[in-house]
């Protein structure tokens, strides 16, 4: 549980070269479609920042609030145009009931449904979304930045994130800058191009680090130990230090949900003690590749789905 300056600072240093790299190549090419090379690397280069805002918001990287709350903001509103305050809310109700369907704020049945019970009765483009989710997953992903600037608005305006008026001050900033940057130096459909490639390649990415972690995993009661509903719900995704870096250290799902301040670099370690004793009392500890955690993830969904495209079928067969 001992903080790890040294790797912190190195993390942090690399992802603000990161962004501050990506944003000068963006100025040195200007007006010319090579940009939209600079738009998929920043798009990488977000997704870092807000995995970066995420072990800040569990105090992973500092020890008191306050220092993690500052660069938690920079980070998340300054940096990507996401408000902190209302993510770790969000992401707080997550920890404390993983894959619960009625308190987890991630399965809550939005345009993806991830519990069958919630999939009925759907009707429209709704019903068709959820018919064919499997396939429609990773297309949406490109939409997730989006929804997460909108939530945020939404946070804000309901008044449910400390420091309103701080957290607006920095998002309007972020978008001025960002906007301003993109239709000054570029023309207005090479812009328009980039947003579209940066936001979405960006969404895709930071969707598909949280993917593996939850998704096809049982759904608890409430009523499991803190170590079963932590474990039973979450899955560990194998690989080495490439896997590590590219999914933020999340890819250690179990351990990063019984010890949620523990730094990233020392998930890794616990990693076997934790598996030893699950193996000891007997609870299930799921890890698997990263491809096929993807496999199971788009197989649940294909599952919660199928009793919308069996009474579908029903209705036209009836009608022939």
């Amino acid at each position: 549980m001992r903080r790890q300056p040294g790797y912190y600072t190195l993390r942090l240093t690399l992802v603000g070269l990161m962004l501050v790299g990506g944003w000068a190549a963006f100025a040195l090419i200007g007006s010319s479609w090579w940009t939209l090379l600079v738009a998929a690397f920043l798009a990488v280069a977000f997704a870092q920042a807000a995995l970066v805002a995420h072990d800040l918001a569990h105090r992973q990287v500092f020890r008191t609030k306050r220092p993690s709350e500052i660069a938690g903001r920079i980070a998340g509103n300054l940096g990507v145009g996401m408000s902190y305050g209302w993510w770790m809310d969000k992401h707080t109700r997550h920890h404390n009931n993983p894959n619960h369907d009625d308190l987890d704020p991630d399965v809550a049945p939005e345009v993806l449904i991830w519990a069958t019970e919630s999939a009925l009765g759907r009707r429209g483009l709704a019903a068709f979304v959820t018919r064919h989710q499997a396939g429609l997953f990773f297309p949406l992903l490109t939409l997730l930045s989006t929804d997460l600037k909108v939530s945020s608005i939404k946070a804000l305006r309901a008044g449910v994130v400390k420091r309103p008026g701080l957290e607006a001050l920095l998002l309007a900033v972020h978008a001025v800058a960002y906007l301003g940057a993109l239709f000054l130096l570029l023309s207005p459909l090479q812009a328009i191009a980039f947003l579209v490639v940066h936001q979405a390649l960006f969404g895709v990415y930071l969707g598909l680090t949280f993917a593996p972690n939850h998704k096809g995993m049982p759904h608890p009661t409430g009523d499991e130990d803190y170590l079963r509903k932590q474990v039973l719900t979450s899955r560990n995704v194998r690989g080495g230090r490439l896997v590590d870096i590219a999914l933020g250290g999340l890819n250690y799902q179990i351990e990063h949900h019984l010890f949620p301040g523990m730094p990233t670099p020392n998930l890794r370690k616990a990693q076997p003690i934790v598996q030893r004793y699950c193996a000891e009392i007997g609870v299930p500890y799921e890890q698997t590749s990263l491809i096929e955690s993807y496999r199971q993830a788009l197989r649940h969904l294909h599952a919660v789905g199928a009793p919308l495209r069996e009474a579908r079928s029903r209705r036209f067969g009836m009608g022939a």
